[in-house]
């Protein structure tokens, strides 16, 4: 039992010291993004008009392509035993959800940047007065 215990605490510790040097990068990264962000501007209603282009050009044809490659996963999962048939079942109903979310964003990125465009528009007059 104490040879147990001693491992875990080992692996504890180790897990502890791998996450520090982690913390540490994201606290950089952060600073940088701060500083990066702080020295320019960004017109965001432009940004999220290219988003929204952006979308409903490459949306649909992704959402295919990510139906196609489902299709395939379940394919191959046929073609092995049960214990490996289920896990690529499993990795063809993630990407069926993935496609149909790109679909419903794509199609609906026109109703969605044009309410954003409106709400930032009234909060920029609402803290201009």
């Amino acid at each position: 039992m104490g040879i147990i215990k001693e491992i875990r605490i080992k692996g504890a510790a180790r897990s502890i010291c791998t996450k520090i040097p982690l913390i540490g990068m994201l606290t950089f990264l952060a600073a940088v993004k701060y500083t990066y962000a702080a020295a320019f501007t960004f017109d965001i209603i432009g940004t999220l008009s290219y988003v929204q282009t952006l979308l409903m050009q490459i949306g649909p044809i992704l959402s295919a392509l990510l139906f196609i490659i489902a299709g395939i996963f379940y394919a191959l999962g046929q073609l092995f035993p049960s214990y490996q048939r289920a896990s690529f079942h499993t990795t063809a109903i993630d990407i069926i959800i993935g496609a149909i979310i790109v679909a419903v964003l794509s199609f609906a990125s026109n109703g969605f940047a044009l309410a954003s465009t409106h709400l930032l528009s009234n909060l920029t007059i609402a803290n201009a007065t």
